[in-house]
């Protein structure tokens, strides 16, 4: 007995989208001086090097928590600035190729409330053992982001503290462990809540405007 038996069924797809940080987050956030003031310097400065032709580096950081439940949450930009006085000598050494620029791409973060500043050479409060591995930075991505012009990298972090920890600063560095390594930058935030299992994805982006 020869014979075909057909095959039919039914595909459906369904986009889900992360939810987007309480209102009340994002008001206290953007109040703080540190992020508007920031902005507008970043919009000061793309224009500035339209002007003048004057090549400038502005960053900005974006987050967004997964809980351990699997739900998303967007937080959006968090903060602009600011990039260290010892990250544009990293840039030097990188042109004088004692180092290379690919190792500055590994994302950490703390509870330290310390005021931003250029000199700063570390995280004021790095989260060690509520990381999963404890004292081990995010590696990141590196990619273009959306531009030839910006650079891009995206970093996890996984927590597995007891407790909630309430992380408030992140920064770019040129090593995997906790405790050293060359920071390129330090962005302040108002403070995000996690809890074991929970996880927050850092997109960090350095835009070069050359002018135009």
């Amino acid at each position: 007995m020869i014979g075909t038996l057909p095959f039919t069924g039914r595909l459906r797809t369904k986009v889900m989208r992360a939810r987007r940080a309480p209102l009340s987050w994002t008001i206290r956030n953007r109040m703080r001086r540190e992020f508007w003031w920031g902005w507008l310097c970043v919009q000061m400065a793309h224009l500035f090097s339209r002007v003048t032709h004057v090549v400038t580096l502005t960053s900005q950081l974006s987050i967004r928590v997964r809980r351990a439940s699997g739900e998303w949450i967007d937080y959006g930009v968090v903060g602009y600035r600011m990039v260290t006085t010892a990250g544009v000598n990293f840039l030097v050494d990188v042109w004088q190729n004692s180092v290379e620029m690919e190792i500055m791409k590994y994302h950490g973060c703390g509870t330290g409330a310390g005021a931003e500043a250029i000199g700063e050479t570390a995280l004021v409060a790095e989260c060690t053992v509520a990381l999963n591995p404890d004292s081990t930075r995010a590696t990141g991505t590196l990619a273009e982001g959306g531009s030839a012009n910006i650079f891009s990298t995206v970093g996890t972090l996984l927590f597995d503290a007891v407790g909630p920890t309430a992380v408030i600063e992140h920064g770019i560095l040129s090593q995997a462990a906790t405790g050293g390594g060359t920071l390129w930058d330090r962005t302040l935030f108002a403070a995000v809540n996690v809890m074991a299992g929970d996880s927050i994805q850092f997109t960090y982006q350095c835009t070069c405007t050359a002018g135009g």
